[in-house]
């Protein structure tokens, strides 16, 4: 990292976002309006909603049939049925249903709800998560740099609950141009000693350093510049972040 610091730009006049909005255009021209340019090696941290508005992942609730299961599991937790039904279509697996609905989405996500929310929706509708978080990443960094003639890199963030803490943080759903882990395997701690593991993932960390700007509620500010981290280009997944089912404790 630069010894300069990282720094975060909200990027707040970006207009509401319909189906088949080009989102690189929308970004370059609220930018042009704040008069900001993109400099080589910005990160760009972009909220998934908006995303799945470019791409027509809107649904609206009236329209939604509601299965048998589906409305078993809501009624046992008194949880919207709707939303239940469309968390299920939208998994793999369901791993837990009482009390809360843990999914594996399709793309591999293990989430609650299957990322399927209301929030910052229009009044009647869900929003779900984008088919594929890092095929849609990839479209955006080469809209992106190609509109603006930099190197950057591409993160789709998503707020999501953690198993072994209160409240929710922005996590990386989908990425292009970053690798999701930095390494530090045979580098020196302070004393000395050579690290023997040491991984971090470093997409989650920077959509974390996002969210305090983009917020939960009406703040407006669906993407955010994370410049000044230094990080190699690389064209890795983010699905490489999910544990595989061998690794993971609560399955």
């Amino acid at each position: 990292m630069s010894h300069q610091g990282v720094h975060a730009i909200g990027i707040p006049n970006i207009p509401s976002i319909r189906s088949g909005d080009s989102i690189s255009r929308r970004i370059l021209e609220a930018l042009g309006e704040l008069e900001i340019r993109l400099e080589d090696g910005d990160i760009i941290v972009v909220a998934s909603k908006i995303v799945s508005k470019a791409e027509g992942r809107v649904i609206i609730g009236e329209s939604v049939e509601i299965s048998a299961r589906a409305r078993e599991i809501a009624n046992d937790n008194n949880f919207d049925p709707v939303q239940v039904e469309l968390a299920l279509r939208e998994s793999n697996e369901v791993i837990r249903s009482k009390g809360v609905l843990i999914t594996e989405t399709r793309s591999g996500i293990v989430c609650n709800f299957s990322g399927v929310d209301r929030s910052n929706a229009p009044k009647g509708t869900y929003i779900l998560l984008p088919a594929d978080p890092d095929a849609s990443a990839r479209k955006l960094l080469g809209n992106m740099e190609r509109e603006s003639g930099k190197r950057l890199a591409v993160i789709i963030s998503d707020t999501q609950g953690r198993p072994w803490r209160r409240g929710s943080v922005n996590i990386a759903v989908g990425c292009a141009g970053i690798a999701p882990f930095k390494y530090n395997k045979g580098r020196s701690d302070l004393y000395g000693r050579i690290l023997q593991r040491s991984t971090v993932c470093q997409v989650d960390e920077i959509a974390s350093l996002a969210e305090p700007l983009m917020g939960q509620a009406g703040q407006g500010i669906p993407a955010v510049i994370i410049r000044g981290y230094a990080f190699l280009k690389d064209d890795d997944s983010a699905k490489d972040i999910v544990r595989p089912k061998n690794e993971d404790m609560f399955r």
